[in-house]
């Protein structure tokens, strides 16, 4: 292969790449731009009035469109029915999730992520964590959707102590008239007497991770068409000129 034609396949490899590069970087920004739409969506639904029990939603997709909204509840907890989801982690320590389902007037139940309880390093399988409290209770929260899922090694897991809690599955072994959604507690003004930590991430849409990806293809592009230049244009030059004197 002749000097030119070389230089001819470096100059499209390296068009290609900057090309391919800099469109990766567009695609970051594009994605970007979709999280910022989320975003607003998710601000505006967390500003909006709190939701009263009989708004809440009896279907699934109804229920989506609720996710992040505040929400008041009265109800009646089941203590006996609570689950302590392992393996969850709040402000960087490991511990559990207190799960218990409130039964509300009209006799369904609402399953609430009450708080956060760090986990006994010597025997995981201690709870030590307040039941809640008895009789008619009112609480404050916002709503989301079931508890996010682990890996298990385990499936069908039963017992107050899990890895996974799926809402049906759930519905099915207790019998209770769940609504397809759950409620993160909130403290409220005085929180719960409990023990319990509620210091629950804010939702994010995770904007800018995209905007971080973006400056690193962009970068690269830069870069590559920066080596082309140099190693293609500039340095021949300067060794051409270098070898005339």
């Amino acid at each position: 292969m002749t000097a030119a034609g070389r230089r001819w396949i470096v100059l499209l490899a390296a068009l290609a790449a900057t090309l391919l590069t800099a469109r990766l970087g567009v695609w970051q920004l594009d994605r970007a731009a979709q999280k910022n739409e989320v975003q607003a969506t998710l601000d505006a639904r967390m500003a909006l009035p709190a939701l009263l029990p009989a708004e809440l939603a009896n279907e699934v997709q109804a229920a989506a469109t609720q996710h992040h909204r505040a929400v008041r509840l009265e109800g009646q907890w089941l203590a006996e029915r609570t689950v302590y989801l392992e393996n969850r982690q709040m402000n960087g320590r490991p511990g559990f999730f207190a799960v218990t389902p409130l039964r509300l007037d009209d006799g369904s139940a609402v399953l609430v992520q009450r708080g956060w309880l760090p986990r006994d390093p010597m025997d995981r399988t201690r709870i030590v964590a307040a039941p809640p409290a008895p009789g008619r209770v009112a609480i404050l929260g916002r709503i989301a959707p079931a508890p996010g899922r682990l890996y298990e090694f385990e499936a069908g897991a039963s017992g107050p102590i899990r890895q996974n809690l799926d809402l049906d599955a759930y519905a099915r072994e207790t019998g209770l008239l769940l609504r397809p959604l759950t409620v993160v507690q909130e403290d409220g003004q005085p929180p719960p007497d409990d023990g319990l930590l509620r210091q629950w991430p804010r939702p994010a849409a995770g904007v800018h991770k995209h905007y971080g990806y973006a400056f690193q293809w962009f970068a690269l592009s830069a870069l590559i068409l920066g080596l082309y230049v140099w190693f293609q244009l500039i340095r021949p030059r300067r060794a051409r000129q270098g070898s005339r004197g």
